[in-house]
């Protein structure tokens, strides 16, 4: 009995948001670049680079445009992932130094919001490969995959990196393949030739894949956790960097090139993605074989967008309940109502889906820009790397419950984006006199960091 309940606690992970003692520390270096470079090399990466295409850029400077936005993105998520091994907590709630433990609140609930919309998103696009799979309808396919959603979601940490290491197996075999027909059977050196700069194009490119890689942000620390305290910083921001910025970059790349074919061809592209691109590499049993990479590729960035909303609303109500600890059967019941919005909207939202997930991941980064930059400027300046864990769960603690400095940056960070945002539902006062060029992003992080530093320092000199 005692050998199948360690077997068992060894499948499904025992701790929620509280602190990960060092003698359960475990893991390398190499399951965070896995993790990371197999939660990119998928279908929804592909489509977000074939967007810098289907709205108007070039095949070359998309991908330079792809490629500065991903090192760019992709160290401010590493240096969010390079906290977990010293914390040994989740994300978010570290934010709890900066904000409050109420005022965290505020973030933590628009990350849930984000990460139930990252897992419908994801949902749609798998259960369009599922239904293809298993010849059943989309809505058949949704269903089907939020059920393996639940399960490897309730599994938790260990679960999934393992998937992770399988995906990037299957990701790279998938991606030759695809790659090697794309450059055989078409002039790909043509599509290359036809340029023409924009810089609200090359800008857009920036953006999407700046936003793609920030977007992690709010839960890279949750994976990497339980690695010993004393792994080198240095090097989980390589791990967890460099496996996010390649993954991610090849599958945009791939998105480019489809994209800029079926421009070039006239090809149905738009609400009919899944099918193009694996009808482009194949049919029949190669084509299954796809259609299985496809929602294979999911599972794995689904489960991480679907954990990490459970673990955002665990520290949603444990600042409410102040109580860090959870019980199976909670933890279950939080993971079956977070998984369950995000495939309802799914079901609900199949339309088209191109135009609203691309308007729905720039104006996420609104909300996320400014979060990341009070995050890791607390931390790694302000703070110098040192929380005092113990009260990041006690309401009369170090940290308090509201931050007034970090709530006022955060949202002022939030109304300063305003004036230079440039969505099809909102177009800021500035924008015009900046050519259209959608520079928001960097404005949201570049002003609230340095409001936040100054700030903090004087009011820690008082």
């Amino acid at each position: 009995m005692t050998h199948k309940k360690y077997q068992l606690n060894n499948i499904i992970e025992q701790h929620a948001i509280d602190y990960i003692p060092e003698n359960e520390r475990h893991g390398k270096l190499l399951s965070q670049f896995t993790l990371w470079f197999g939660a990119n090399l998928q279908i929804t990466a592909i489509i977000t680079g074939a967007l810098a295409v289907v709205f108007g850029g070039d095949i070359f400077w998309s991908i330079i445009g792809l490629f500065i936005g991903q090192l760019l993105g992709g160290s401010i998520m590493a240096l969010h992932g390079a906290q977990g091994p010293k914390l040994g907590l989740p994300q978010m709630v570290m934010s709890r130094a900066s904000f409050g433990i109420y005022g965290a609140m505020l973030p933590i609930i628009l990350v849930c919001i984000m990460y139930i919309g990252f897992s419908a998103s994801g949902s749609v696009l798998a259960g369009q490969a599922v239904a293809r799979l298993l010849s059943v309808s989309d809505s058949a396919g949704i269903l089907l995959f939020g059920a393996c959603l639940i399960g490897f979601t309730f599994c938790g940490y260990k679960t999934i990196h393992r998937i992770g290491k399988v995906a990037s197996l299957v990701g790279i075999v998938a991606f030759f393949y695809m790659f090697y027909i794309l450059i055989t059977q078409h002039n790909i050196i043509e599509l290359l030739s036809i340029r023409h700069f924009s810089w609200i194009n090359f800008s857009l490119a920036i953006a999407l894949s700046t936003s793609w890689q920030i977007a992690f942000g709010p839960y890279a620390a949750d994976y990497s956790r339980y690695l010993p305290t004393n792994t080198p910083m240095v090097k989980t921001f390589f791990a967890i960097g460099s496996g996010s910025v390649i993954g991610t970059q090849i599958a945009m790349v791939f998105g480019v090139l489809v994209a800029g074919l079926a421009a070039q061809t006239g090809g149905q592209f738009r609400y009919n993605e899944v099918s193009y691109i694996v009808e482009l590499s194949g049919v029949g049993f190669v084509a299954l074989l796809l259609y299985f990479s496809i929602a294979f590729g999911k599972v794995v960035i689904t489960t991480l967008n679907a954990y990490g909303s459970f673990m955002s609303m665990t520290t949603i109500i444990s600042g409410l309940r102040k109580n860090h600890t959870l019980s199976q059967r909670s933890r279950l019941i939080y993971i079956l109502v977070m998984v369950g919005l995000s495939i309802m909207i799914a079901l609900l939202g199949r339309g088209d889906f191109l135009r609203n997930f691309s308007t729905f991941l720039l104006f996420l980064l609104t909300f996320f820009t400014p979060w990341s930059a009070i995050n890791l400027v607390d931390y790694y300046l302000v703070k110098k790397k040192h929380y005092d864990i113990p009260s990041l769960f006690d309401t009369n603690g170090l940290y308090g419950k509201w931050n007034k400095v970090g709530m006022g940056v955060y949202i002022f960070g939030i109304l300063i984006q305003l004036l230079f945002i440039h969505t099809p539902f909102y177009t800021g006062v500035l924008v015009s006199y900046l050519h259209n060029t959608d520079i928001s992003w960097m404005i949201g992080w570049i002003i609230p960091a340095v409001l936040y530093y100054f700030l903090s320092i004087n009011e820690t000199n008082k």
